[in-house]
């Protein structure tokens, strides 16, 4: 796999994780409903992964010496993994309760997290143990924060 498209991965799994599963506790403590976050997953699906991809693609025009092609390769693979990644999340709620699917999205996300932290660390020939414990602390925290930030959002709007 060329490396403008692991880049593209690496960033697709880990933004469309956190950002999701942020965006998802945080609908969820705010308002208890399966069709706004159901929603919210959709609309964070697109236009996230724009987004993303657009500054990957700016990043890369920057900062690297990479060729065009290479630039477009990382734009292109940033948007496919982070759309992809996010969109799973909806899976849950389908065949679900809103609990459940929670419950059931929190442990695919840190899944997701872990992988791809443990084939980080071993490319790296890092520590496994050290990468993927700094990777779940970081994504545990992003989902207490954003489920406090929803209930306070739940709390004082509504």
């Amino acid at each position: 796999m060329k490396t403008s498209i692991k880049r593209g991965l690496g960033f697709g799994i880990t933004s469309g994780v956190i950002t999701t599963l942020g965006l998802i506790i945080g609908l969820y403590s705010s308002t208890n409903s399966k069709i706004t976050i159901i929603g919210g997953i959709i609309i964070i699906a697109v236009a996230d992964s724009l987004s993303d991809a657009f500054g990957i693609h700016i990043s890369e025009e920057y900062a690297s010496k990479n060729k065009e092609k290479d630039i477009w390769r990382a734009t292109f693979s940033t948007l496919f993994f982070k759309f992809i990644f996010a969109i799973t999340f909806i899976i849950p709620f389908l065949f679900f309760k809103l609990s459940l699917a929670i419950i059931i999205n929190i442990i695919w996300g840190l899944v997701l997290i872990s992988i791809f932290s443990y084939y980080t660390a071993k490319k790296h020939k890092t520590s496994v143990k050290k990468a993927v414990l700094e990777h779940l602390v970081i994504s545990i925290v992003v989902i207490v924060l954003t489920y406090f930030i929803g209930m306070f959002i739940g709390k004082v709007f509504a």
